[in-house]
């Protein structure tokens, strides 16, 4: 369950003792989320609701493949003998891969099949470091008992969408490698609504309701989770704005104790992803 943010704001008129508003999971599966934090001051949830759906939306990291090369194709504009389809249908299927990193970092995967039949994503080889959520995905067709199919994935990690690798750029690639469109965000869907809550008898309150919808490779409240984690590093470069250090004056050094360095990570209370990335 999401963690407990808690907020201590200034108290409202007619408010006995300042708010503290809570956030709660209301439902969570996945690939389908909704999360409601309550109660909020007047204006605050459009504040914290906009910018976390532009977060989720734009900014959550994920992997997907950026080129593949298959054995004996050149170019796109050509089939492979044994297969039904032709190589630019195989690569749209191949672009609707979504793949979970278990490292973040680039890396291989390998498809090889011989023999007539129908081939889908779970058929792919791949390292520990990923794992494919949607194995069922239909990629390509045998039609014959000797058709064989050998191709070689690149996946890299990143946040939204990348276009295929330009044409002025092509000449860079290994002859054989088809560049591919890539769609790094694990987020679909984000919606929020913002409603009247009240406070015994303060009426003006708002309650913050946010719904998101991913592609499986990470669950929507990890995913509520990151975002905000993300505007937090961001909007505390603000924090110390009044303590800048005068250009030209020293700088005084930070002193750090040994014990501090020593703190193992998993007690940092830190998130699963983030956990795993400093492994």
């Amino acid at each position: 369950m999401l963690e407990t943010y808690l907020v201590s704001p200034p108290p409202i008129e007619g408010a006995t003792e300042p708010v503290i508003p809570d956030v709660h999971v209301l439902e969570s599966d996945d690939t389908y989320g909704k999360v409601a934090v309550e109660p909020l001051q007047r204006g605050f949830g459009l504040t914290i609701g906009n910018p976390l759906r532009r977060i989720l939306l734009s900014s959550t990291n994920g992997s997907a493949v950026t080129w593949v090369k298959i054995d004996d194709v050149v170019h796109e504009y050509t089939a492979i003998p044994g297969v039904k389809e032709e190589v630019m249908e195989l690569l749209l299927n191949i672009k609707r891969i979504r793949i979970r990193s278990q490292s973040n970092r680039a890396g291989k995967m390998r498809l090889e099949v011989t023999g007539e039949g129908r081939i889908c994503a779970g058929d792919i080889a791949t390292s520990s470091d990923f794992e494919i959520v949607n194995p069922e995905l239909h990629l390509a067709t045998l039609d014959s008992a000797d058709s064989h199919l050998s191709i070689e994935f690149n996946v890299e990690q990143g946040v939204g969408y990348q276009p295929a690798i330009q044409a002025d750029s092509a000449d860079a690639l290994p002859m054989g490698v088809l560049p591919l469109d890539a769609i790094f965000s694990p987020v679909r869907k984000v919606n929020y609504n913002i409603e009247r809550t009240r406070v015994g008898q303060v009426t003006d309150y708002e309650r913050l309701v946010l719904e998101v919808w991913t592609d499986g490779t990470i669950k929507p409240v990890d995913a509520v989770r990151e975002a905000a984690e993300n505007l937090v590093n961001h909007f505390f470069l603000f924090s110390n704005i009044n303590r800048a250090v005068d250009a030209g004056v020293e700088r005084p050094s930070l002193i750090v104790s040994p014990e501090i360095f020593q703190t193992p990570i998993e007690r940092l209370d830190l998130s699963p992803r983030t956990l795993n990335c400093l492994k």
